[in-house]
């Protein structure tokens, strides 16, 4: 069984603080900035450019890819780290619409993440005017599932509600339908068990900063099927995915299965800081996380329904229906939650009117629910949040 108190002990965590944001960014592991500082020093500073052989900086985007692949059933050798999310989900939706020439529309839904949309529509413009991002509601996504759909790309977990799809079933209809499926993972991974082989599932992308605690700005990975992986053509034709990087051809030949998703100089600072975090990682079932997790949900759900009418429910009430966090809708949400921050309890924003709370068991326990439950009573039963300080909108919600 995973020991919580044993992970929890080996975040940094603010004294007073209740941090219920790591849906959003995780916080930092106490063995992230020695092991950051070793490899600046010891690596970077004495090893200068060997580095990348003695200190095995170039073999970091598949080792990594492995203790993430894990936590959501992967295949060893699938999964790479390395560049933003959004450069991801460019190279998957790219390689997948390759994948199926005689169709021309992505189907997402309006609950995908918003830079997703972006991405995608971008790259369908530089196609041409006869392709189509297809945009329907989260509902309508399996009756939208026709044969004239390419590629569907779709959030697993909704980063507004919690909201999940159903990725097994979606995906089996998608393959009936001879359509290539895309999940982005950003808010499964660390989250909820997530097993992309037994789903069948053709691509995916995901994030390291939010529950798997990489650090702001941790690289994102990349999933491709093993039955793809040396048919699917990389977009983003990088030299580090080149079958022979340090030949220095000058024509594009796309490496082996994964490492043909490589795109540029992987962040070694980064990776370092996220190597730490996946020690705590290698210590976690996912199984035990997810149990953990429903518990925490549904204990706040419940305390802050009892004692807090004005809230309105927005995350699924069904637990096997969401994912790891729990959103309230409140017309003040934001003044609300500006208030909660001044208490030492941190969550976030989405507009119009969300307040978001993330729950990961490896650092959040039940006497930190009851805590927070307790300053979200007094500070709506007391208006506290009514104040003008609260209400003026900072750049980042």
């Amino acid at each position: 069984m995973t020991d919580f108190a044993a992970t929890k002990a080996m975040f940094d965590l603010p004294d007073g603080v209740i941090y219920l944001d790591g849906n959003s960014l995780g916080p930092l592991p106490k063995a992230a900035g020695d092991r950051v500082n070793d490899m600046m020093v010891k690596e970077w500073g004495q090893m200068l450019i060997t580095g990348w052989n003695k200190a095995g900086w170039m073999a970091l985007p598949t080792g990594l890819g492995d203790r993430i692949g894990r936590l959501v059933g992967a295949e060893p050798g699938t999964v790479v780290t390395g560049d933003t999310l959004s450069i991801k989900v460019y190279q998957a939706v790219a390689s997948a619409l390759e994948l199926r020439p005689d169709r021309k529309v992505v189907l997402s839904d309006n609950g995908n993440f918003p830079s997703d949309l972006y991405m995608v529509d971008g790259l369908l413009r530089s196609l041409g005017p006869d392709y189509e991002l297809r945009v329907v509601a989260p509902e309508e996504v399996a009756a939208s599932i026709t044969e004239d759909v390419a590629v569907l790309m779709l959030t697993e977990v909704d980063y507004r509600s919690g909201r999940m799809h159903d990725m097994k079933a979606l995906t089996e209809l998608a393959h009936a339908n001879r359509v290539v499926t895309v999940w982005d993972l950003a808010h499964s991974a660390g989250a909820v068990p997530v097993d992309l082989s037994a789903c069948n599932a053709d691509f995916a992308v995901g994030c390291t900063y939010k529950y798997l605690n990489g650090g702001p700005g941790a690289p994102a990975f990349i999933y491709v099927a093993p039955r793809l992986a040396d048919r699917a053509r990389p977009a983003l034709s990088g030299w580090l995915g080149h079958d022979a990087p340090f030949a220095f051809d000058l024509d594009y030949r796309p490496g082996s299965g994964i490492e043909r998703m490589r795109v540029g100089t992987p962040p070694i600072i980064q990776m370092t800081a996220l190597s730490a975090a996946m020690d705590i990682w290698d210590m976690a079932n996912m199984t035990d996380v997810r149990a953990k997790s429903i518990e925490l949900t549904e204990l706040f759900i419940s305390r802050l329904e009892a004692t807090c009418p004005e809230l309105e429910l927005a995350s699924p009430r069904d637990p096997n229906q969401r994912g790891s966090q729990v959103s309230f809708r409140f017309t003040e949400g934001y003044a609300a939650m500006q208030a909660l921050i001044a208490r030492g309890v941190i969550g976030d924003f989405r507009a119009p009117d969300i307040m978001r709370f993330g729950f990961t068991p490896l650092y959040i326990d039940e006497q930190d629910v009851e805590r927070a439950a307790g300053i979200m009573a007094d500070i709506m039963g007391n208006r506290l949040w009514d104040t003008p300080e609260y209400k003026v909108r900072q750049r980042v919600t």
